[in-house]
């Protein structure tokens, strides 16, 4: 195995220590989304720590579903050596199917991972196999 040394790259550099805070062209994060479906409802979970539930939005658009963090940087202390993580705004949309009750959209937030619960409409709940009796 061979180790390469690591030098000391000016446009890398420049890439890694750029403030976006003060570009006119935000960065905006995507957190890590994890979509199941039951029987009965969708879920989405979102992991994003570090936030209270009042930093996010969820809105509903005919059948666009998006969640939003508009988050305000609290600490005005910069004098980090180093600073790889940062609490960033963000928005992600999902486009819901037809068979969403979207009048009964749940969410919660709890030890970072919010959890928005989607019920399925009555009608695309598969029944259960049955005998038809002959009269």
């Amino acid at each position: 195995m061979t180790l390469v040394r690591w030098t000391n790259h000016p446009v890398l550099n420049e890439m890694l220590s750029r403030n976006y805070e003060d570009s006119p062209q935000r960065c905006y994060s995507k957190p890590s989304a994890n979509v199941r479906e039951k029987e009965d409802a969708f879920s989405i979970e979102l992991a994003v720590p570090g936030l209270s539930k009042n930093d996010f939005n969820i809105d509903l658009d005919k059948n666009l579903l998006t969640i939003s963090a508009g988050i305000e940087k609290k600490d005005e202390d910069n004098n980090y050596n180093r600073m790889e993580f940062d609490y960033s705004n963000f928005c992600r949309s999902f486009s819901l199917p037809e068979t969403i009750n979207t009048d009964n959209i749940k969410a919660v937030y709890k030890n970072g991972i919010l959890k928005v619960n989607l019920p399925k409409k009555e009608e695309a709940i598969p029944k259960p196999a049955r005998t038809i009796e002959i009269s």
